[in-house]
């Protein structure tokens, strides 16, 4: 069988897999988020924290609660990695300097888990398992809570009341992601996949040295990296690592963990809306996307430019022969398009234009079908977006679902779609204009530039995958985009919140015949050229320096 025919065949399978799971999947996180009843162990939670899941709250009310949990969770996980050296099951490793300490707690409470550590060298089974898996958890389920909020936005009318962050937290952990994490780390461990707290042990002498392995419990934090798009990895290596990913089958089960719960909330927001062809549609743009970006990764990395390639079948650099160049492209593409950033192959050592496609893939917000709820909320932004400029097409106030999208809504749109282009673009020039940043790039000319580019686009875009060829285990980096990571997560959550309390306040707005048909293929046509034309007018001057200027060289 030829590396595309099985790459094909992968990718078909993949789809399959998916389709199963959306339709029951979606419907039961609808009834999770939309339920009366309270489990047990859920109220013990409640009690424990001190909230009240009966009230509902208004917009400003659930912002304080996603920022005061997201400050505990920094707050904590900060003071966890300082105290490592004193903390049992640490395997001998010190604490954390506080630059690093500053930068993982950001990406992991952030759900972006950049790391510019050695995770194997670096951190001890405590802050492994007691910190950054149980982040996790809780920052996925915090996306899908400020996703729900969105769509009860649109779902509601009269009333300003968006649901109870601290229920649609306990629920989105407790009903979802750890059910679904349990299975999927059985499978995981049948498969291979480590799962132990064993210590450093030496696995042989070699020319130079000794090799040392530690163990873990990688698969239980395997699979919440990728269900809830995080993305860190146990080891550097990440989902290269075959004690994290050693297998064909694993690879392409993980790939699928990665596209689960944000193909699915297509089909929750279609539910909780009182309309499934609304899901549909939004469904049928991010396939369009992904597939569309699958394809051209695959024709670029199959693509057989000079005897090397030749021979190898492929551009081959930088990926596991176990997964060949399929398995690599389809995961490549999955986790840039989401935000979990795991990679089972290094960007860096892609074709000039594979690596624009993956650095394009969060340029666009990662909303195809992107990360776990900020995947929803993300589109349904650029959803408000492409109708207002339908509106303007035709000189009618625009609508969307049965509301009014006016002034304030437009703006609220637009600072969302603003920020993190702000964010990669100005971090990126100020990185390339000082002396000591670019003393961190192992490259120099257009590809050196990509190594920054890439690395602010991560950081800002909540992805956390890097480009491999960058040192950002400095001050520099750790800070900047620690703090790019942190902005990036949560000024577009204030933007989208502040976007739900205007529309759950809005009375129904009557479809008439002149209602715009948001249902229809005409509009998902529309919505995919504005998500794409808003990219290109915003960060084609970036790529035009690096990945294409790179690749047009080749």
């Amino acid at each position: 069988m030829s590396p595309v025919t099985a790459g094909v065949l992968q990718l078909l399978a993949l789809i399959s897999a998916l389709a199963l799971a959306y339709r029951p999947l979606g419907d039961h996180m609808a009834q999770v988020y939309s339920a009366e009843k309270h489990y047990r162990p859920e109220k013990w939670i409640y009690r424990a924290i001190g909230a009240d899941p009966s009230a509902s709250m208004h917009w400003p009310a659930y912002l304080r609660g996603v920022l005061a949990f997201s400050v505990v969770g920094v707050l904590f996980l900060y003071a966890l990695q300082r105290l490592q050296g004193a903390l049992p099951g640490s395997l001998g490793f010190v604490s954390i300097d506080p630059d690093q300490a500053f930068n993982t707690a950001a990406s992991f409470v952030a759900n972006t888990n950049w790391q510019s550590y050695y995770g194997e060298q670096a951190m001890g089974h405590v802050v492994q398992t007691g910190g950054l898996a149980v982040q996790n958890f809780v920052s996925a389920a915090v996306g899908m809570a400020v996703a729900v909020a969105l769509v009860r936005g649109f779902s509601r009318f009269r009333t300003g009341e968006l649901g109870n962050f601290w229920t649609d937290l306990v629920r989105g952990t407790v009903r979802i992601l750890l059910p679904i994490s349990v299975v999927g780390a059985i499978v995981l461990v049948a498969c291979g996949v480590i799962q132990n707290f064993s210590g450093i042990h030496g696995v042989g002498q070699f020319t130079g040295g000794t090799q040392q392995w530690n163990g873990g419990a990688v698969a239980s934090q395997e699979v919440i990296k990728e269900l809830g798009t995080n993305g860190g990895g146990y080891f550097n290596a990440n989902s290269a690592h075959p004690f994290e990913n050693p297998t064909p089958f694993t690879n392409l089960f993980e790939i699928f963990l990665i596209l689960l719960i944000p193909s699915a909330l297509t089909r929750t927001f279609g539910r909780m809306v009182g309309n499934l062809r609304q899901g549909y549609a939004i469904l049928a743009t991010m396939a369009t996307i992904w597939l569309s970006f699958t394809a051209l990764m695959m024709w670029t990395e199959f693509a057989h430019h000079g005897p090397a390639l030749q021979i190898a079948g492929g551009a081959m650099e930088g990926k596991e022969t176990r997964f060949g160049i399929g398995g690599s492209a389809v995961f490549a593409v999955a986790t840039t398009l989401t935000s979990t950033g795991a990679v089972n192959s290094f960007h860096s050592s892609y074709t000039g234009l594979g690596g624009g496609i993956t650095m394009l893939g969060m340029q666009l917000g990662e909303i195809a079908p992107g990360g776990v709820g900020s995947g929803l909320y993300g589109m349904l932004v650029m959803a408000v977006i492409a109708v207002f400029i339908a509106g303007l097409m035709v000189g009618r106030t625009p609508e969307y679902l049965g509301k009014k999208i006016g002034i304030r809504q437009v703006k609220l749109a637009a600072c969302y779609i603003l920020v993190t282009p702000a964010l990669v673009l100005c971090f990126t020039a100020v990185a390339m204009a000082l002396p000591t940043p670019a003393d961190s790039m192992t490259n120099s000319g257009a590809h050196g530039f990509s190594e920054i580019l890439y690395a602010y686009t991560s950081g800002a875009n909540n992805n956390g995958s890097a480009f491999a060829g960058l040192n950002a285990d400095t001050q520099w980096f750790n800070t900047t985009i620690g703090i790019a990571m942190l902005l990036g997560r949560f000024l577009p959550i204030v933007f989208v919140l502040a976007l739900a309390g205007s529309l759950a306040e809005q009375r129904p707005v009557p479809a008439t015949s002149g209602t715009l048909r948001t249902d229809k293929p005409l509009y998902a046509g529309l919505l995919v050229g504005t998500i794409l034309i808003i990219t290109g007018l915003t960060y084609f001057p970036a790529l035009a320096l690096g990945p294409l200027a790179e690749g047009l060289a080749t």
